[in-house]
C-alpha cells in the first residue's frame, strides 16, 4: 500500500469517529421532539353559589382595609351591640326581633332569590357609649335584589340611609355584601370604593324560611352593630 492510501484511510477513520458524535445528538433530539407535553392542570371548581352564567370576583381582593378590618370583628361587635341594647334604653320593641338578633342563627341554603323586598334597619349599641340609645328598631321599607352582569346586586330603595351593593358568595351559610351608603335625597350609591366614608360590608344569612339579614359591624354612625331584615314583599308576617 501506497503512503498516499494509507494517508486517505487514516482521514477516513477519524471523519467517522467525529460524526458519531453529532448523529448521536440528533437521534436524541427527534426522539425528544416526539415526546408530547404534559397535559395542562384542571381548571379551578366554581365559587359556591354563584349564580348561573356569572363569575364573581373574589371579595378578598375588592375588599378596602378598613372594611376588611371591621368583618374581623364583627364578632366583637355582636358582642358589644347586645350587652349595650340589654342594659340601656332603646326604641321599638327589642323582644319581638327573635332571630334577627341572634349571632348563631345562620341556616344553610343563604342565597335570597332575585326581587322585591320588604326591609327594616335594627341599630344595636351605641357609639356614645352609655348615654345613647342601645338599640332602635325602624319601620320597614322597599328593598330590591337583582342579577347584574357583576353579580347579584342588593339596593335599599326607600328611606334616608339607601344602602346599595353587590353580594358575593362565600359558603352556604354566608354571603359578603360590599357597598355604599346614599344618605337623604343623594342619587343611588357610587360604586364601593369611590368614597371610602361611605363603604360598607355586611354578612347576608337567612335566618328563617323566606327571612333574611344583612349584619353590618361597626357602621359609621351611631350604632355598633347594624342589621337589616329582609322579607320578600310578597310575604306576610
Amino acid at each position: 500500500m501506497s503512503r498516499s492510501s494509507a494517508g486517505i484511510l487514516r482521514f477516513k477513520a477519524k471523519v467517522s469517529r467525529a460524526l458519531i458524535p453529532g448523529a448521536l445528538l440528533s437521534s436524541m433530539l427527534a426522539a425528544c421532539a416526539t415526546t408530547p407535553p404534559p397535559p395542562p392542570p384542571p381548571p379551578p371548581p366554581p365559587a359556591p353559589n354563584a349564580p348561573n352564567g356569572v363569575v364573581l370576583s373574589d371579595w378578598r381582593g375588592v375588599i378596602t382595609a378598613a372594611d376588611r378590618d371591621r368583618y374581623q370583628r364583627r364578632d366583637a361587635a355582636w358582642t358589644l351591640a347586645l350587652q349595650q341594647a340589654k342594659r340601656q334604653l332603646g326604641s321599638g320593641d327589642l323582644n319581638s326581633l327573635g332571630d334577627l338578633i341572634d349571632p348563631d342563627a345562620a341556616r344553610p341554603s343563604v342565597t335570597p332569590p332575585v326581587g322585591n323586598y320588604r326591609c327594616r334597619t335594627v341599630k344595636l349599641g351605641s357609639q356614645g357609649g352609655e348615654g345613647g340609645l342601645g338599640y332602635v328598631v325602624y319601620g320597614w321599607f322597599a328593598c330590591r335584589i337583582e342579577q347584574t352582569p357583576a353579580g347579584l346586586k342588593f339596593s335599599k330603595l326607600t328611606g334616608s340611609q339607601r344602602p346599595s351593593g353587590l353580594l358575593f358568595p362565600e359558603n352556604d351559610r354566608q354571603m359578603v355584601f360590599l357597598g355604599s351608603m346614599a344618605l337623604a335625597s343623594e342619587p343611588a350609591a357610587r360604586s364601593y370604593g369611590l368614597r371610602p366614608e361611605r363603604d360598607m360590608v355586611a354578612v347576608v344569612e337567612r335566618i328563617g324560611e323566606r327571612r333574611w339579614r344583612m349584619v353590618i359591624p361597626w357602621p359609621a354612625n351611631e350604632s355598633n352593630l347594624d342589621l337589616i331584615e329582609l322579607v320578600p314583599a310578597s310575604a306576610r308576617r
